[in-house]
């Protein structure tokens, strides 16, 4: 499988998701597979402000997708988000997310130009209501 039907939402990605983006919405139609890095579990969860309306939705998402850990592909993972830290200078949080899209073996959606730089990496590049993949 090379990650056509498959994808993983970066942090911005499930905030424009909640928000109703029409793009994205279409897109869950027609997936087999979509998850979200526990990272982007962490960034979210830990928003300044985040009201407890968000808190209740984004649990309700979180029933719908497969929340990836470190542990299903640690050694892989880790010396991946190693490696394109180094070599693409991301921030570590972002390098891990990339790393876990690429061990899932999927496309990542996100709003973030930066993961284009990624070799290897299969990107959904959000832009306003508009999805390019």
């Amino acid at each position: 499988m090379n990650g056509s039907n498959r994808y993983l939402f970066d942090t911005n990605a499930i905030i424009h998701l909640l928000r109703g983006d029409s793009a994205l919405e279409k897109l869950l139609e027609s997936i087999d597979w979509f998850g979200v890095s526990i990272i982007s579990q962490l960034e979210f969860l830990s928003f300044d402000g985040l009201e407890k309306e968000d808190e209740i939705l984004f649990d309700q998402f979180l029933d719908r997708v497969q929340v990836i850990g470190l542990e299903p592909y640690f050694d892989d993972l880790i010396s991946s988000a190693i490696s394109i830290r180094k070599n693409h200078k991301l921030k570590l949080p972002d390098a891990i997310i990339a790393a876990t899209a690429l061990s899932a073996n999927a496309t990542l959606i996100t709003a973030d130009n930066d993961f284009q730089k990624v070799s290897g990496l299969m990107v959904g590049l959000l832009k306003g209501e508009n999805l390019s993949i």
